[in-house]
């Protein structure tokens, strides 16, 4: 995967790849960014969303789940959750606003 910060994250840590964080870590557990594509699968193998609660409710956040336990055990299946978050969060970047062209004088 290459080169990978780890960054402060709220309460836990953040991991980015080339400025964009596609999973974290909050309360010892590990967190995968997911997409309308990788979502299922994470949901086949029984992972549940991020979730946490405010004084009214519970905020579940749809895309960052659980990573897969037996994955934490293994370095190679990991590495393949983590490529799938890491294109997830690639996908959800928002395309950079175009600047206008400066006004030609005349």
């Amino acid at each position: 995967m290459g080169p990978i910060e780890v960054k402060r994250f709220f309460g836990g840590f953040g991991l980015v790849q080339a400025g964009v964080q596609f999973a974290f870590v909050m309360k010892g557990t590990l967190y995968l960014r997911v997409d309308d594509g990788t979502r299922p699968d994470f949901e086949r193998l029984g992972a549940v969303p991020f979730s946490y609660a405010t004084s009214a409710s519970t905020v579940k956040v749809a895309s960052y789940y659980e990573a897969p336990v037996d994955a934490l055990d293994d370095p190679h299946a990991l590495r393949d959750w983590a490529t799938k978050a890491l294109a997830s969060a690639l996908g959800a970047r928002k395309p950079a606003a175009r600047r206008k062209p400066a006004a030609k004088a005349g």
